[in-house]
């Protein structure tokens, strides 16, 4: 089931989330998702190459469609913002939830903290071969919440030397 990704990531933890956190990674085969996104993007020269080797959305506000496919091994993820589609693969491993997208296999550190998940970069490939140094991955975060009966996302990632890549917020409609 798609709960055993998260559920088996963060044990107990788990069953103390919101309904709608919780909700979200707990339901096996496809389901999509309708919300509203704001997208902020980097303007440097390294921050666009950056953004375009994993495939980060456009800036701009508006409407965003998850497409979530949970197997028991893994879930693929498809976030459509203006026409555009950020696609990633999730899956477990050595007690990290791991996600490809792009060129790019990062590995995050999952925790709970007041009610929210949050994600930490233990761990980054390029390539699936070239590992990367950890502390240049120090201001991506992830956070996923519940605030007034939604589940709410608020994802950063900033670069040394490159600056800000994306900056996405928002939230999805999840029974």
């Amino acid at each position: 089931m798609s709960a055993a990704l998260y559920a088996g990531l963060l044990g107990g933890d788990f069953a103390a989330l919101p309904p709608k956190v919780r909700g979200i990674h707990s339901n096996p085969g496809l389901h999509r998702y309708r919300g509203e996104v704001e997208v902020v993007r980097g303007a440097g020269v390294l921050s666009r190459l950056c953004a375009w080797a994993t495939r980060l959305p456009s800036p701009g506000s508006g409407p965003i469609e998850v497409e979530i496919e949970a197997v028991p091994t893994h879930e693929r993820w498809t976030r459509h913002v203006a026409g555009h589609a950020m696609r990633s693969r999730l899956w477990a491993r050595d007690g990290l939830l791991c996600e490809r997208l792009g060129w790019v296999r990062f590995g995050f550190r999952l925790g709970v903290d007041a009610g929210a998940i949050v994600w930490r970069v233990a761990s980054v490939r390029a390539f699936g071969l070239l590992p990367l140094p950890t502390g240049w991955f120090d201001d991506v975060r992830a956070h996923e919440f519940e605030r007034d009966g939604r589940y709410h996302f608020d994802v950063a990632a900033a670069l040394p030397l490159a600056g800000l890549l994306v900056r996405y917020r928002g939230w999805l409609h999840v029974e």
